[in-house]
């Protein structure tokens, strides 16, 4: 588990530069994209080629199958699955509890009350939560009302998702708390192409939160 808090994943890379960029600058967790409709969509034997580092490697799935999910996992040689689509708690399980990063929608389930309800209901079939903007998929790229997140009893590790970037982060991690920040098109010059300068601004902000000779355990 990651014990460096805030820590931060860069989705949707696509290039070995990019990734490269994120593990220079501490990046937690890496992630690749494998919806079909995703402008970032790679596949596993691509995901395969990129370099690998100390960082956790997330596959972010919305339409798959639990067989497909595992296949690709498996082809890839990722750690974790992203889930992002309609996935109960069995379809966690199947994948592995302790391999899932489960995203809900607060926007979605329209009050913290049954928000709090989701997260009770999938604390044991996954190992981290992320908590996006929008009503469904991902990469909206744009914020919540962070206010809608703030002060919930987590059950598990969290990441907060949507249109976050250098612009933004500290203002999140103000109101919001989360353990994580899933970066992706706040750090883009355009879909799957990083900016490496904006991880860098990235980093160092979230650096300055970091406590003093924190480690991440592998």
């Amino acid at each position: 588990m990651i014990s460096v808090k805030p820590f931060f994943k860069v989705c949707g890379l696509t290039r070995p530069g990019d990734v490269t960029a994120c593990l220079d600058a501490g990046a937690a967790m890496t992630g690749f994209i494998f919806a079909s409709k995703s402008p970032r969509r790679i596949t596993p034997e691509q995901a395969l080629g990129l370099p690998r580092g100390d960082a956790y490697r997330v596959g972010v799935f919305v339409e798959q199958s639990v067989e497909e999910v595992v296949r690709i996992m498996d082809a890839a040689e990722l750690d974790l699955a992203q889930l992002h689509g309609r996935q109960n708690e069995a379809f966690c399980r199947a994948v592995g509890p302790g391999r899932v990063i489960k995203a809900l929608w607060p926007e979605k389930l329209r009050s913290r009350e049954a928000l709090q309800k989701a997260l009770d209901r999938f604390a044991e079939s996954c190992a981290f939560f992320l908590l996006d903007a929008g009503t469904s998929g991902g990469g909206h790229g744009r914020s919540m009302d962070f206010s809608l997140v703030a002060g919930l009893d987590m059950p598990r590790p969290w990441l907060l998702a949507g249109g976050l970037g250098p612009h933004n982060l500290e203002a999140a991690l103000d109101a919001a708390a989360p353990d994580g920040l899933d970066l992706n098109s706040g750090l883009e010059t355009s879909p799957g192409v990083k900016d490496h300068a904006a991880i860098a601004r990235a980093a160092a902000i979230l650096a300055g939160r970091w406590p003093p000779g924190g480690q991440r355990d592998e």
